[in-house]
């Protein structure tokens, strides 16, 4: 074996599956494995990532801020050519033999391919995702499948909430299950142009940001906001085109003149401009582990008015007045808007909170801690090594 193979077997290296890629443009997911890339490149690790696209051929190679991205192409609509992708990028990483950081379960059948072979699997296992109802219960019992395939078959699971580890718990040993949230970083400062085409103004409005499913208690925010006139406008992202699906029907017909519906926005700068200029956040987000919504408000210190369950309330602790009826929304936002101190404490309480448990520095380091527990023993200074690219 030639010095340059010998160096790049023996280098520090983890395949990141089971996201659209990077740089992060869709969700969650994709920002963390962003960020803990990052994170690890910078530490001299060898870090590959798969990404996604459309279309039909052969892997394509390059190289981005460092990361190595394997992009493949897949012909498929929806979870169709998710699940097409995660097969896919699982053959792929299945013929080496680097530790593998799988984000989500849903198609963690395929990641036998990579035990059977001696790879190191680690799981982030991601919220209890079989039992949201807005799968229906044919993949409900697909999702729950494949959550247990996952419990079986990784080395090491992640659970981003202490109440998603309680659970895991009664799936896998607790020697395998490591509890690390989501991160996000700290916005001190954002640009106010972006605001203004959306015909928005700083401190005047505030947000709301989450999927349009009744599991996120949109109906119940939109009619506790629209009790009565406010003086200030409510923010939503996310598509409520209205046309085929009777809950966004509804929640636009809950609706007052000052809720405004921006649509889907997947910049990130935009959504930090309107994170940071709001007088505050809505979050009723009822299921789920540790949310990177809430999470990255709370990272631009916005006062948060939150559902009142086990894993808000852990995430925001005192930094969040918290609400279970529409009319606890309605007297929440009425607070909030008519007491500026309180304001000022929740935003100081959600900075807190942030820096002390959320940052993207703190999560990274603990991602790479467990990750260097199924390097190889013998491994080498990786500032020594010579890495060849991927192929």
């Amino acid at each position: 074996m030639s010095l340059r193979r010998r160096s790049h077997a023996r280098s520090r290296t983890v395949r990141i599956l089971g996201t659209h890629g990077v740089p992060a443009q869709y969700g969650g997911f994709e920002t963390a494995a962003e960020n803990v890339g990052l994170h690890l490149s910078r530490a001299g690790w060898r870090v590959i990532i798969y990404c996604q696209a459309e279309g039909t051929g052969k892997a394509s190679y390059d190289t981005w801020q460092g990361i190595e991205r394997v992009t493949i192409p897949v012909d498929l609509p929806g979870w169709r050519g998710t699940s097409k992708f995660d097969l896919l990028s699982a053959m792929h990483a299945s013929r080496h033999r680097d530790v593998c950081l799988v984000f989500g379960y849903n198609t963690a059948v395929v990641n036998v391919l990579q035990r059977a072979r001696g790879v190191p699997l680690v799981f982030n296992m991601d919220g209890i995702e079989w039992s949201r109802k807005r799968w229906g219960k044919a993949r409900q019992a697909i999702l729950y499948v494949n959550e247990r395939i996952g419990c079986l078959l990784g080395h090491d699971l992640i659970a981003d909430h202490p109440e998603i580890e309680t659970y895991l718990r009664r799936h896998a040993r607790a020697s395998k299950i490591t509890m690390i949230p989501y991160g996000a970083d700290a916005v001190t400062d954002a640009p106010v142009d972006p605001l203004r085409s959306l015909g928005l103004a700083p401190s005047s409005y505030l947000t709301l940001i989450c999927r349009p499913i009744p599991e996120n208690s949109i109906l119940e925010i939109v009619r506790g906001f629209s009790a009565r006139p406010r003086g200030v406008k409510l923010a939503i992202l996310g598509d409520y085109d209205g046309s085929t699906d009777p809950y966004h029907r509804a929640v636009r017909a809950a609706a007052s003149d000052e809720v405004v519906f921006l649509g889907s926005i997947y910049r990130p700068d935009v959504t930090q401009t309107i994170r940071f200029h709001a007088l505050g956040y809505l979050h009723g987000h009822t299921v789920g582990g540790t949310n990177p919504s809430l999470v990255e408000a709370m990272a631009s210190g916005n006062p948060v008015i939150a559902h009142d369950n086990v894993y808000n309330r852990w995430v925001a602790g005192a930094g969040a007045l918290y609400f279970r009826t529409e009319d606890d929304v309605d007297r929440s936002v009425s607070t909030l808007l008519d007491d500026a101190d309180l304001r000022r404490t929740l935003s100081t309480e959600a900075r807190q909170r942030h820096a002390d448990l959320f940052t993207w520095e703190q999560i990274a380091g603990q991602y790479e801690r467990l990750l260097t527990q199924h390097l190889p023993t013998d491994i080498e200074n990786p500032a020594s090594l010579t890495v060849a690219r991927e192929a």
